[in-house]
């Protein structure tokens, strides 16, 4: 199988039939960190897992509890792709249980795009498992709606230019002319520069909030409006491994949704209807 075949659509790797008893290498979802928030699949791959490749560096060792004792583990923040992609082979081809075990959710900011390329030129089959990214974690922690009625109905996740750029117009300036909910990923350690991109639309007193580790037995939240931010963040000396997000549900919402609105009828409910209004519906 090449890489065309999955850009095609027409072979998925997924597909592919594995060796004689190998299974499929797993990219699961760790979570944001609490070792409670993988679902109860990642967890369930990781207990029967021989083989599990991890991302050290940002995911929270509590989740390696899942681990059976006897799996061989390798932390992947010391190594490139191509040893990552050949212990992941090596697994496979030696009929071991693999799992590539990244932070968050694996399809966001996780680079396992390369990984399955290499898998797919190498044959090896693969398959994904979700998990719950720190942008869910993070709104858990702030206790908020990301989209709440009549304020926001857009999330938009992102991450500021730096070593990695963005493509053109998909950069901050560009994205914060929407006022939508924003969510910044690996962006905390240039938060001045994040404040001057987003002034460019939002006010000045626009809140935002700062998670690192969300989750983690050490999250710490920081609070503030775009004019301040920065300092305190700054003060708190938190400049890596945080979710940054900025929006007006940030602010106490009093609007109500359509959902739950006894007058709102949907598939499942039907609309309480006043009895003054009978007669204009055309009741007796």
């Amino acid at each position: 199988m090449t890489d065309s075949n999955r850009a095609s659509g027409t072979t998925p790797a997924s597909g592919t039939t594995p060796a004689s008893g190998n299974q499929p290498v797993l990219f699961v979802g760790a979570g944001p960190g609490d070792p409670e928030l993988i679902t109860l699949k990642g967890a369930r791959m990781l207990a029967e897992a021989e083989l599990v490749i991890w991302a050290g560096s940002l995911i929270h060792p509590d989740v390696l509890g899942h681990c059976h004792p006897s799996a061989e583990i390798h932390d992947s923040a010391g190594l490139d792709l191509e040893a990552i992609v050949s212990l992941m082979s090596e697994g496979y081809r030696a009929g071991r249980r693999v799992v590539r075990l990244h932070t968050g959710d694996p399809a966001i900011y996780g680079a396992i795009g390369e990984q399955m390329d290499e898998l797919d030129r190498a044959e090896v089959p693969y398959e994904v498992v979700p998990g719950v990214s720190s942008f869910a974690a993070s709104a858990a922690a702030l206790k908020v709606e990301l989209t709440a009625p009549e304020i926001s109905q857009t999330v938009i996740l992102t991450r500021r230019a730096g070593r990695t750029p963005v493509p053109e117009g998909q950069d901050l300036v560009s994205l914060a002319s929407h006022h939508a909910t924003i969510c910044l990923f690996l962006s905390v350690g240039q938060i001045g520069e994040v404040v001057g991109d987003l002034a460019e639309h939002y006010p000045m007193n626009t809140p935002i909030a700062v998670v690192a580790n969300a989750s983690w037995p050490e999250q710490r939240i920081v609070r503030g409006e775009l004019r301040d931010i920065a300092d305190k963040v700054r003060g708190a000396g938190i400049n890596r491994t945080a979710m940054i997000v900025v929006g007006d549900v940030l602010h106490p919402v009093e609007t109500r949704s359509k959902l739950y609105d006894a007058g709102f009828a949907h598939g499942y409910r039907s609309a309480d209807t006043p009895a003054g209004d009978q007669h204009d519906r055309g009741g007796a």
